[in-house]
């Protein structure tokens, strides 16, 4: 293994003169010496690690400072943390491209976060306190009597952070009445009680196919 020396072809000056013929005459143009790639020394026997180059892959892991309201697509850029430069070079730069993962209970819009919650029809229908749990801790959701789904309860100030700038986004927590499908046949007697005092017709669909085929009998 040896060090640098003078690349012979250009001199040390990393770039070589040609000469062509042209109808114009005698043209002459300069490119980088193709021995020494511009470097102006050549290395006769290099290291068998880097092969003269004077770097070599490595891993390494860095602590990234992620500010907070960032969002998918942004950059951070961490200075002096790239690529060694061939031969003693200079080091780049790292380039850090942003993914934000999802979450299972929010949605990001902007700087705003939208939350499903699932209501009971009782809920609903009497109103009721219910716990959520949030990016700041426990808040109480308070649901109106006579809730219907779609509405929205707005908790300002309770989303992501602006990105570099104050303030923060809006927790929009979206209410949804869940219809129950394992009802006892206690619990099915009492909503059938309930729909004939407010004068609703139901006719579930065992009973309605019934009375037809009773109907097309007689």
């Amino acid at each position: 293994m040896t060090g640098p020396s003078t690349c012979p072809d250009c001199g040390g000056a990393g770039q070589v003169r040609r000469v062509r013929q042209s109808i114009l005459g005698q043209m002459v143009t300069a490119g980088p010496c193709g021995r020494c790639n511009g470097f102006g020394s050549i290395i006769d026997r290099p290291c068998s690690t880097c092969a003269g180059e004077g770097r070599r892959l490595d891993d390494c892991a860095y602590t990234v400072d992620v500010p907070a309201g960032v969002d998918t697509g942004a950059t951070l850029r961490l200075p002096g943390r790239g690529a060694v430069g061939p031969r003693n070079g200079s080091t780049g730069d790292l380039y850090v491209h942003i993914r934000v993962a999802p979450d299972s209970r929010f949605d990001r819009r902007d700087n705003n976060l939208i939350h499903d919650l699932p209501i009971a029809f009782t809920q609903a229908v009497l109103g009721a306190q219910i716990v959520l749990e949030t990016l700041d801790g426990d808040e109480v959701v308070p649901v109106e009597p006579g809730t219907t789904t779609g509405d929205v309860i707005r908790f300002r100030g309770k989303g992501v952070p602006h990105l570099q700038g104050r303030g923060r986004g809006d927790l929009l927590v979206r209410l949804v009445i869940a219809t129950p499908d394992d009802l006892d046949d206690e619990q099915r007697t009492l909503l059938e009680k309930f729909a004939a005092l407010r004068g609703e017709h139901i006719d579930p669909p065992e009973q309605g196919l019934m009375s037809k085929l009773r109907g097309a009998f007689k």
